[in-house]
């Protein structure tokens, strides 16, 4: 009984769907934790929620989720966590710093050039503290959704099937935004989801496709001051968008403009042809003759 029961049990925890619901437990409620903590420091203390503040949560939110990740994949699964070695994070997480830039300051060109972006004046980037406080949540969301959901899923379902699911909830998570719409949501599935697991997929290490998430969202809005999935900015940059909903992305900013999805879509397909070349697709359960031990739906 004790035999069937321990089977019973170490089955449930192999299962991909209870990895990934424990893996987003695992760092979600650390992260939730620290920045409940300092939320109560400010209101008792009666402290005032700056930039600097807000971004020292953050920092601690993020070495806490990644510690949480790291009991995660220890416990469960048995392994040191390698996808987010320290090896090697320079020159992944620096060569995805200057793809995320290249690509939005690409987006920006083209809107500017076709007569829809009108830069008028400048700032000091000491005005670009809540820009980057926001985009340390790509630090976040890549542990959450590359990390456990994305990785588990291509595990078991392959890669092809991985990167379509976690692109579509990638683009779901993201309704609950400032100004989301339906429009939103499906423009950050095609380019911010494929793409992002797309990086990861290319080394199967975090630091790449964080890097690269990281920089758009502080060229938008800390460098161009537009706002970031929904959330206003002020940047370096002073400058207005203009044009139908569908080019200027509207109030949820140029992240739902069909020219940020298409720049996204290229640089996707030519990462998914190097992903092919090189043989790092993963084939899902059933089409493999064997299922890797660190999980499988058999």
């Amino acid at each position: 009984m004790n035999v069937k029961l321990s089977g019973v049990l170490a089955k449930f925890f192999r299962n991909p769907v209870s990895r990934i619901i424990f893996g987003l437990l695992f760092v979600a409620l650390p992260i939730q934790a620290v920045q409940m903590l300092f939320k109560d420091l400010r209101e008792v203390n009666g402290w005032q929620e700056t930039d600097g503040y807000k971004l020292l949560a953050n920092v601690l939110a993020i070495a806490c989720g990644f510690l949480g990740y790291i009991v995660f994949v220890r416990l469960f699964e048995k392994r040191s966590p390698s996808e987010i070695s320290l090896k090697g994070f320079f020159p992944e997480f620096g060569k995805g710093l200057a793809l995320g830039f290249l690509l939005f300051t690409l987006t920006m060109f083209i809107l500017w050039m076709s007569g829809y972006y009108n830069p008028d004046r400048t700032n000091s980037i000491m005005v670009t503290g809540m820009a980057l406080g926001i985009s340390l949540a790509g630090f976040f969301e890549e542990l959450l959704v590359r990390g456990v959901i994305y990785r588990i899923m291509e595990e078991s379902l392959g890669t092809w099937i991985a990167l379509a699911l976690s692109a579509a909830l990638f683009g779901l998570m993201h309704m609950a935004n400032p100004n989301a719409t339906l429009g939103a949501g499906i423009a950050l599935a095609l380019e911010a989801g494929l793409l992002l697991a797309a990086a990861y997929t290319l080394t199967h290490r975090l630091w790449f496709a964080t890097g690269l998430h990281f920089a758009w969202n502080y060229t938008q809005g800390g460098l161009f001051g537009l706002p970031i999935s929904g959330n206003e900015m002020t940047g370096m940059i002073v400058g207005t968008v203009t044009g139908p909903t569908w080019i200027s992305g509207g109030a949820f900013g140029v992240e739902a403009s069909f020219i940020a999805v298409a720049v996204c879509l290229v640089a996707t397909v030519l990462i998914m042809r190097k992903v092919v070349k090189q043989g790092l697709i993963t084939q899902p359960f059933w089409k493999r003759r064997i299922i890797p031990p660190s999980g499988d739906l058999a």
